[in-house]
This record gives C-alpha cells, structure tokens and sequence, in this order.
C-alpha cells in the first residue's frame, strides 16, 4: 500500500537524519516543511519534500491535506493505564482538604489501587485497559509506555504485565512494558520493607524474565516509600535481567534519586518537580532523559517541574501524562502540551520536540517513532485546518486532530 499526503501546509518534526534526542537551546528548533507532501509505503515513511517536488506515479490512496498539517504521533512514556476501577471519591477528599500525602497514610492512594486490582480477573483488567488504550490513540498518542505497580502482590503484578502484553499482541501501536512493583509497601510488608524487596528481586523478577513480561524497571524513590538505597538495590536487581531503569523521582522531596538513577544508567527520571541545582549539575551531559508529567501537577495543585530552569541549563525534557487512576486520571497529551507551554513556560517548539523525539528516546524507541523520518513508522496526526503549529498548545481543553494513523492506516473512530 503507497499512500500520498499532498498539499500539507507545514510538515512538522522533519529530521533528514535520526537523532537520539534534543537539549537545551536545540529543544527550540522545531524542523518543518511547508507546503509539502508525504508519501508512506508499507506503513513506514518513504519519503518526503517540498509539494513542487512531489513525485508522479500510482497511490492506493491520496489525501490532500490542503489547509492541514501532519506531525508526528505524540510519544507518551510515562503511563499507569492498566488499572482497576478509579479513586474519584479521593478527588473528593482533595477538595475537602488533604493532601495526596494523607490520603495514602489513611488507606487510600496506591493501596487502594491495588485491592480493587486484586480482585479484578486478567480478562476484565484488560477490557478496562483496551478501552483506556483506545481512548489515547484518538487522542494521538502513537507509542506508550505501560507500569505495572497496582499489584503489590506477585500474582497481581503479573496479572498487569501479561495484560499488557495482550494489549501489546492486539493493537498496532509500540508499547513498552515497565515493572513498577516497587510502587508502595504493601500492608502485609509494612514492618519489613526488606522483606518485600526480597519477594521482588528474589521470587517475582525471574518470572518477569522467564517471561520475557518487561522492557524496564521502575522504584517510586520517596519519602514513606523507597529510600536511595532501595532504589539503587532495584536497579541494581534489574540489571541483572536485563531491565534499564526508570525512577518516579523528585516529586515530593529531593533525596538524591537522580544521582542515583544516573549512576545505574538510568533511561529517565521522571516527575522531577522538585529540582535543586546538584539535581540538574547530575544529569548534564549524560543519556537520562528527564520526564515531566504537568498532568500529574495541575491535577494535584503541587509544583510543575521547572523546565525554564532545566532546558536554560542546557538539559533534555520530555513530557509525559502520567495517566493513573489516583494522580492523574487523563491520557490527553495535547492537554499535557498545554499545560507545559501555559504553566511550564516552554515555547510550542520545546512542547512538541519533548512529546515526540524526547519521548520516544524515553522509551528506546527513537529508531522507530517520534520524527519525520524515511523508515520510521507512519504513526502520524493529521490536524485539522490551523495557522500555525502554536495553535495546537494556544487551544486547550480542545485538540485540533482531524485524524490519526498508525502505520500509515487511518484509526477508526
């Protein structure tokens, strides 16, 4: 199948050659094509350039997209979507008054999460999951990152993983897998936070490998959860599997995590909405990618992750939405661009460079997605008709997708 986008008014994220990510002052240059065409064979991008150049010959399908323009789709590498039920009676509390903090010290949070997940059966977790899935996808993600975490008991972080896996099976759209059992202390480990560490790395991580259940590992390094030295023991552990670390980070208090995540060669380090200067001095010049998650702070009133201060000093970002059931119950990357332009100060550029190329390096798939490459997956929004590529962040609470295609094929509605 030879598809033909002709007429598109700007080609957005165009990278004649793969680059890994972009940093620093590079997160404002935004690549793009004017009045162009794309063509996509075989469901990858074939090739591209100025509509004067536009070749002649037969396509199974044109469209024009006078009016329109196409980027790539948006690369969203922090997810929870695999979750049971949700936790709005929590929003409630919130309103009324405490803080997320309280509410797991009550019972609440991710313990709650994962005694409704217990109970959930395999097959009614992934119909939950699926319809979160194709929610996103209309939304414009085109690559994923999944957690698990709402288990906290072996059996029950195996049951996320395979259902990821099934999603993984079942729909046309890279996603990767993380092990997150290290996401809260169970009741029953409350007094022997070591004992369950031991149930990780000793009984549940070589299921996870035999498996072959998992692309990363995660730890929540926090206060009342996972102290530095639990999280270099984790990452550590999963080295051993062959699982690159991931670490929820900074979002409270800095304790020295991203130190941490750096030496263990960490991908990335995410929520990081408390950095201090030793913080960002540690991730200079290195290959962790830092994950902001705004979704997360506009959600729970906490401090956004000072990108301005980040990118100035010459670090990569990349933007993510979190989506969990208890901190951040939305998918919606184009509200997460919103949010990291309104509240973040990054210019649509920087926005855009970090939901799409910066995303998909968080997630080791910048080979795949997240530019307008020759090769790459066709995973592709096509907008509706705007002025500029700025609208899409100006437009909040609304997107401006007319359509979304994965592999060069046309997502059904």
């Amino acid at each position: 199948m030879k598809l033909l986008f002709k007429n598109i008014k700007e080609l957005i994220q165009v990278r004649d050659k793969n680059i890994a990510f972009v940093s620093g002052k590079e997160m404002k240059t935004l690549p793009t094509i004017k009045n162009a065409f794309l063509i996509v064979e075989n469901g990858l991008i074939c090739d591209y350039g100025l509509m004067k150049d536009c070749p002649k010959g037969h396509f199974s399908e044109t469209i024009d997209a006078a009016g329109k323009m196409i980027l790539p789709s948006w690369c969203d590498s922090h997810t929870h979507i695999v979750y049971a039920g949700n936790r709005e009676s929590e929003f409630v509390d919130r309103i009324n008054g405490l803080t997320y903090e309280e509410i797991a010290n009550n019972g609440g949070g991710i313990l709650n999460s994962a005694k409704k997940l217990q109970k959930t059966s395999e097959d009614d977790l992934y119909q939950q999951s699926e319809v979160r899935l194709e929610e996103i996808i209309q939304l414009g993600t085109g690559a994923v990152e999944i957690k698990s975490g709402y288990g906290l008991t072996e059996n029950a972080e195996l049951k996320m993983l395979r259902v990821i896996k099934r999603l993984k099976e079942n729909y046309p759209i890279p996603i990767k897998a993380t092990f997150l059992g290290a996401h809260a202390i169970p009741n029953e480990f409350k007094n022997d936070k070591n004992g369950y560490l031991d149930l990780l790395i000793k009984k549940t991580l070589p299921k996870i490998a035999k498996e072959n259940l998992a692309d990363f590992i995660d730890v929540f390094c926090e206060k009342g959860y996972f102290s530095v030295d639990d999280t270099n023991r984790i990452l550590e552990a999963g080295q051993q599997f062959d699982l690159q670390g991931k670490i929820h980070v900074n979002q409270f208090n800095a304790l020295g995590g991203v130190k941490i995540g750096v030496e263990n060669k960490a991908l990335s380090v995410d929520h990081l909405e408390v950095m201090d200067t030793d913080d960002i001095e540690v991730l200079k010049n290195t290959k962790t990618m830092p994950v902001a998650l705004p979704s997360c702070s506009y959600f729970l009133g906490i401090p956004y992750t000072p990108a301005r201060k980040m990118i100035d000093s010459g670090l990569p970002l990349a933007l993510a939405t979190d989506y969990n059931p208890g901190s951040t119950p939305s998918g919606n990357m184009n509200f997460v661009l919103a949010t990291a332009c309104i509240k973040m100060k990054m210019t649509p550029a920087e926005a855009i460079n970090a939901a799409t190329i910066n995303g998909a390096y968080a997630m080791n798939l910048e080979n795949e997605v997240g530019s307008i490459t020759k090769g790459k997956l066709a995973n592709l929004i096509l907008t509706k008709p705007i002025n500029s590529y700025g609208f899409i962040p100006y437009s909040f609470g609304n997107h401006q997708i007319e359509k979304v295609f994965l592999k060069g094929k046309e997502v059904q509605k």
